[in-house]
């Protein structure tokens, strides 16, 4: 494999994340607080004209995007405020959280 060939296929997530259908999602968010995070997704999801299914589903399928894309890397510190973010972004949305996120 190349190497522009490798670095093309470790940067097919960022490319997702900057491009896609989903949201517009506003840079670095994810490094924000949880509520910071939560509002900004919510806002996103609810003004995207690109986004294929319920504002909810979108706003959380992107923050698992993120989450499950860091894989290893992500420190526990920021697994356990991006677990934060997901409860925070139910409530948002008046969904029910879940215990031990």
């Amino acid at each position: 494999m190349s190497t522009s060939s490798a670095r093309r296929q470790r940067k097919w997530s960022q490319h997702v994340t900057e491009s896609s259908d989903a949201l517009d999602l506003r840079h670095g968010i994810f490094d924000k607080s949880p509520q910071a995070i939560a509002r900004s997704l919510k806002s996103s999801a609810e003004h995207s004209k690109r986004r294929k299914s319920a504002p909810f589903r979108s706003a959380m399928s992107m923050l698992d995007f993120y989450i499950n894309r860091a894989g290893k890397s992500l420190s526990a510190t920021r697994r356990a405020r991006l677990g934060k973010a997901k409860n925070a972004l139910r409530k948002a949305f008046g969904k029910p959280t879940i215990a031990g996120e």
